[in-house]
């Protein structure tokens, strides 16, 4: 749409662009849905057969309620009579709680050396608890450097000693093994303790 405007004999033309309403769904309600056959379902849950958009929006409007689609991908559409902002009300109560319950699992990497000191082992030991009780997966990492790759089983007694250190608030779920110059092993929470 254009409008003219004329200030101090110089005329503007500026173009008004109708912009989307924010927060409008993708969901068929009302005048939304196209016409054509619509299997109409009332508020009851009672199915009342196939009937046209125009008659549905009728004894839906009748009813002091909304016409919602709730089968889009079915022919013909699902429509269903029932009040929409309490349909939506309830839709985003429920993926609140969805997300409220939700459980985000980390997965943090603790680097060993096959030839790691005691406090620094122990330093190590103490943040693998911190994450496991935090809910978090580790992951052990020993990396291998030039001759120590012939000596692999001194970074296996390390990582063993690690997992047994950690005890039973652990499980084990991808056993001690090589991957390249790596030693790597996946510990999760025991949920179980």
């Amino acid at each position: 749409m254009y409008a003219l405007f004329l200030y101090n004999k110089i005329i503007l033309e500026v173009n008004f662009i109708r912009r989307p309403v924010k927060g409008k769904s993708n969901e068929l309600v009302n005048e939304d849905i196209p016409k054509g056959n619509v299997l109409l379902i009332d508020e009851n849950g009672n199915n009342q057969g196939v009937m046209t958009r125009d008659k549905a929006l009728k004894i839906a409007y009748d009813a002091g309620l909304d016409l919602v689609v709730v089968a889009a991908q079915s022919d013909p559409l699902v429509a269903k009579i029932m009040d929409y902002s309490k349909y939506r009300f309830d839709q985003q109560k429920r993926l609140k709680e969805i997300r409220r319950n939700q459980v985000v699992v980390n997965l943090k990497v603790i680097r060993l050396s096959p030839t790691i000191d005691v406090h620094d082992f122990n330093t190590k030991l103490k943040h693998a608890q911190r994450f496991i009780k935090d809910g978090d997966k580790v992951k052990l990492s020993i990396r291998f450097y030039g001759r120590m790759l012939a000596h692999t089983e001194i970074g296996m007694e390390t990582m063993e000693k690690f997992i047994a250190e950690l005890g039973d608030t652990i499980i084990v779920e991808s056993q001690p093994k090589m991957e390249g110059r790596n030693m790597i092993a996946i510990l999760a929470p025991n949920t179980q303790k």
